[in-house]
């Protein structure tokens, strides 16, 4: 099969479209032949491999799995004997991550996958709108859920509202019954109201976190105000969930600090890929209560060029891998 291969950290350029063997599924696993991916942060982290960061990815040289790749959704190729789920031919989208047997592969043509990492593809929805789900909806799911512990009629800010996490976010928060406001770039203004926005702030026009409004909940898709701007923009139970951006040390390091020190509440998290919030995110997909936002598609053999593209950071919604299947 052909595949997305890289043998040493860097830049895109590293990557290379190879031939490898078609993987094997064990027997709690399911074989895919994939239709889409999509690329993530996570891709984009460990083909670059920082530092801190290669430990988890495997290896402290070069890395050890091959092939990235988290998102993924296609057809079940062969199943192992203890699969109870699955069949051949079933439709079927999920999430491969960095630890234990969950490690990467979606870039392929063929990826294994454990039982538990998928659920069935809506009819109502195609392969590469299921492939723009898994990491960025969960992202979105459990910082606003779980961290955010969000509420119906609360006013919720989404900042970075045009991304993969962010375009997730604003529709996860209204089926939640929350007043959304969406922070985003002058270009994205439209797109964030088309997908539910009650509110849109162009931060090259105006700076929420200065305009006196207070909010219940604020999640940082994209950050780029410090951790006091945000902490003076909530309410007086608010909290602030860092999701994404460039200020995690600070909110990593202050964040238990402020939050000990008042009512509002600042927290930094890392998304936990698992099968009851997939299964959350298919029926809001059935639904119709979450549309993916797709930015721009891409042919596997240029995953390089759509990183590329997502290291610009002016994506809106998901960038997305198609896999023309030869087999």
């Amino acid at each position: 099969m052909k595949a997305i291969v890289y043998t040493q950290y860097g830049p895109p350029d590293v990557l290379q479209f190879k031939d490898v063997a078609t993987p094997t599924p064990a027997d709690d696993e399911v074989l895919i032949k994939l239709c889409a991916a999509s690329v993530n942060t996570l891709d984009r982290g460990g083909m670059r491999g920082p530092l801190f960061a290669r430990p988890m990815i495997g290896g402290l040289l070069r890395p050890k799995y091959k092939i990235l790749g988290s998102d993924i959704a296609g057809r079940v190729e062969a199943v192992g004997r203890l699969v109870k789920e699955f069949r051949p031919g079933d439709e079927v989208f999920g999430a491969k991550g960095w630890f234990g047997r969950r490690r990467l592969g979606g870039f392929a043509e063929y990826v294994c996958a454990l039982e538990d990492s998928l659920v069935l593809k809506p009819a109502n929805v195609s392969f590469e709108e299921a492939a723009a789900v898994p990491v960025a909806a969960i992202t979105a799911l459990q910082g606003l859920r779980d961290k955010g512990r969000i509420q119906p009629g609360q006013k919720v800010v989404v900042d970075g509202a045009s991304g993969g996490v962010g375009t997730f976010a604003i529709q996860i928060a209204k089926s939640f019954g929350a007043e959304v406001t969406a922070v985003c770039s002058t270009r994205n203004v439209e797109t964030a109201r088309s997908i539910g926005a009650d509110h849109v702030i162009d931060y090259t026009r105006e700076d929420f976190t200065q305009s006196g409004q207070r909010y219940d909940l604020i999640l940082a898709a994209n950050a780029y105000h410090s951790i006091f701007d945000y902490r003076r923009a909530l309410s007086r139970d608010g909290i602030y969930v860092w999701a994404g951006g460039k200020v995690s040390p600070q909110v990593m390091l202050l964040g238990p600090l402020l939050s000990a020190m008042g009512r509002k509440k600042v927290c930094f998290f890392l998304a936990k890929l698992n099968k009851k919030d997939l299964v959350f995110l298919k029926d809001l997909l059935e639904a119709g209560k979450i549309v993916p936002v797709i930015d721009r598609r891409y042919p596997l053999s240029e995953v390089a060029d759509a990183l590329r593209y997502l290291e610009e950071g002016h994506a809106r919604g998901k960038v997305v891998i198609t896999v023309e299947n030869r087999g």
